[in-house]
This record gives C-alpha cells, sequence and structure tokens, in this order.
C-alpha cells in the first residue's frame, strides 16, 4: 500500500497486484490520492479480462441458463514453505487473501451484485497462523455462493454458475495458461451424463498481457480501468467478513 501511494504521488499509473491491500481502510485511504494526483489505480485481477470470463458475462446475460441462482467454486494448492510470501501472514499470506478472493470476485462477477452476508470456517496452521484451509457461504440477493480455498490440498480449481435453466462451467477459472487453450462447459442439465454440454474453447491468450494492454488504453485514452479502486475495496469488504466470521461463528455482514 505505501508505495502504491508513493508511486501515484510520483506521477506514475498504479495497477496494483491483488488484494491490493491488507484491509478495507487501506484500500479505501487510496481514493483521495487518486483524485488528487489524477493518476489510474486498478486491481490486478486479471482474470476478468480473459475471453473465457467475457464470454461468461455474455452467456449469463443472455440468460443461456436462465436465472443464476448458485455459484461454486474450489481453489487450492500445495505450498507449505514458511519462507514463501503466500504462508506469512503478517503480510496477508494465506488462502482466502491469496486465492479465495477470485473466488469472491467469481460470485461478485456472476451475479452482478454485492452479497449481503457471510458465514465462514477457518482452519489455520498451527506454526505459520495463516488460514491454510478456508470455506464461505455467501448470501446474495438473487442467490448464493458457496467456495472452498486451500494452500495445503492438491492443486485444483473450478467455478461452476447454476441456473434454473443450465450451468456454466469454467474449466480453468484463474491460471487460465498462456500456451494451450481455455474451455467453458455449458449444460442444458438434460442428461446427467454430459450428454446435453456444449464445449466453448478460446484460443491461447496470455492474460496478463491483455490485462496490461487493458490498463494502458484506459491511461491512453482516459478511459476506466477493468478493476477500480471501488470494486476493490468491495471484494476486500466480503474478505474481512469471512475473516471476522471465522472468529465469530455467525453470519457476518461487509
Amino acid at each position: 500500500m505505501p508505495w502504491t501511494i508513493k508511486a501515484a504521488e510520483a506521477g506514475k499509473h498504479v495497477l496494483c497486484e491483488k488484494p491490493i491491500s491488507l484491509t478495507v481502510t487501506e484500500a479505501k485511504s487510496l481514493l483521495p490520492v487518486r483524485e488528487r494526483t489524477g493518476v489510474k489505480i486498478g486491481e490486478a485481477f486479471m482474470v476478468v479480462t480473459h475471453p473465457q470470463w467475457i464470454r461468461l458475462r455474455q452467456l449469463l446475460e443472455e440468460g443461456r441458463i436462465g436465472s443464476l441462482r448458485s455459484v461454486s467454486g474450489f481453489f487450492s494448492y500445495f505450498n507449505a514453505d514458511p519462507n514463501n510470501i503466500r504462508n506469512q501472514a503478517d503480510i496477508g499470506g494465506g488462502a482466502l487473501m491469496d486465492i479465495g478472493c477470485y473466488m469472491i470476485l467469481a460470485a461478485r462477477y456472476g451475479f452482478a451484485q454485492e452479497p449481503t452476508r457471510m458465514v465462514a470456517t477457518l482452519d489455520r496452521d498451527p506454526k505459520m497462523h495463516t488460514d491454510r484451509l478456508t470455506s464461505a457461504l455467501l448470501d446474495f440477493p438473487a442467490g448464493h455462493a458457496i467456495f472452498t480455498c486451500s494452500t495445503q490440498l492438491a492443486p485444483y480449481q473450478r467455478v461452476q454458475f447454476f441456473g434454473t435453466k443450465g450451468r456454466i462451467e469454467v474449466e480453468v477459472p484463474v491460471n487460465a495458461p498462456p500456451d494451450r487453450p481455455t474451455r467453458i462447459f455449458i449444460d442444458s442439465g438434460s442428461d446427467l451424463f454430459g450428454g446435453g454440454i456444449t464445449t466453448e474453447t478460446f484460443p491461447v491468450r496470455d492474460q496478463y498481457t491483455i490485462q496490461g494492454d487493458a490498463f494502458s488504453k484506459a491511461v491512453l485514452e482516459g478511459g476506466e480501468v477493468p478493476v477500480t479502486i471501488e470494486d476493490a475495496i468491495r471484494n476486500m469488504s466480503v474478505i474481512e467478513a469471512i475473516f471476522r466470521s471465522g472468529k465469530s461463528g455467525r453470519w457476518e455482514t461487509p
């Protein structure tokens, strides 16, 4: 956070790695900095610029699966190295901050709404004190979202969007590879063995390059960055509420 502010005050546009801050308060402190300096400040959630996510949005808006009612996500990898930054609690390590944030983003992106409350359970590593297994239920006006994320499980990632008339599954939602195509599956629900699934394949694209180009375009043409500070604040508010719920054992509001 301090370096984002210093860069902005030096007249530099900033594309900040996600999450953009450790707290909502920190994220909000960037608003007056942006207004005072006039530079672009964005959060680096590269996934929203990838063609598979853009197509997902189109399918949802077209009503391809009817009304979206549920989002389910899972994201995990195994890393128990205490020297790795992802396992250092004091600088924002742990599953929720590192990868759970993507699952929150996916739910908010799908519903195009903000959750009104959430409840969660967290299991912390006894030595590193980071959350190594976190699961949450998010209550949206239009439906529910559930996800699990972990830094100490077999590597896996998947997000599914369930509607009243079908389902969309994003095969590799976050770490879309730069050297092989990605796929989404559109399921009519007519056959539990997959007979109703249509597959859409997306050519090889480097999502970090796409993100960089989109951010540069906003700088050069004066448009909006892909993920604004305001959106970063909303995602961070859900993260904070999940952490609170993990301690209280109750529903919490963002």
